[in-house]
């Protein structure tokens, strides 16, 4: 029978396939699920994020994995309760209002998510109002906010300030072309240049 470790390099080789039919195998032999998360799926992804960073591996074989890792989570969350579900913390996280561009932030969101976060995407052209209701509703930790036009990074500023207006304790992630450190740190933000890069901040801001 297949051991819980050698999930692993199925999701590095992005054999969503695999991973469906081994993980329903492992299910039936009444394996643990949150062993199976934990020492299967999140341990290769976690792989994957290192490959990725070292330009070992490129986003079309990081979306394959990160695939293939959501298909054994789909079968593998039914059977926890969401309390027991591992988790570093919540991130809200969107598109900022204005701007449609997603495929950066789309990343940004398996990364985390195979990382060990709980994501909510808001998706793109997200208002201020979505974030608020969004923070409150999930208890978040981490607002991440994406902008890729010089045009739309200007509103990030207005979420935060509505944020802290409301009095919510979170932490603010952003990324994006037009951004720098500079920016984000005048904002009242922390800066991530690319997908690794946010799930190291994320983990950093969870930590703090």
């Amino acid at each position: 029978m297949l051991n819980i470790v050698d999930l692993g390099q199925f999701i590095i080789d992005g054999n969503e396939l695999g991973i469906i039919e081994n993980v329903n195998l492992l299910i039936a032999a009444q394996a643990d699920p949150i062993v199976i998360i934990n020492d299967g799926l999140l341990s290769g992804m976690n792989v994957v994020g290192e490959k990725f960073k070292n330009g070992e591996m490129f986003v079309p074989e990081v979306l394959m994995a990160a695939r293939a890792m959501n298909a054994g989570m789909d079968i593998v969350k039914p059977l926890i309760a969401d309390k027991d579900m591992p988790t570093l913390g919540t991130i809200v996280i969107g598109t900022v209002k204005g701007d449609l561009h997603d495929i950066g932030k789309n990343l940004v969101v398996m990364m985390l998510e195979s990382a060990g976060f709980k994501v909510v995407d808001l998706g793109v052209d997200t208002k201020v109002e979505q974030f608020i209701a969004a923070v409150k509703e999930n208890n978040a930790d981490i607002v991440g906010m994406s902008a890729m036009l010089t045009t739309t990074m200007t509103y990030m500023q207005e979420i935060i300030n509505a944020c802290e207006n409301e009095g919510l304790n979170v932490q603010y992630l952003v990324g994006g072309a037009p951004l720098s450190p500079v920016y984000s740190k005048k904002i009242g933000a922390v800066y991530a240049a690319d997908a690794s890069g946010a799930v190291d901040t994320a983990k950093e801001l969870a930590a703090s």
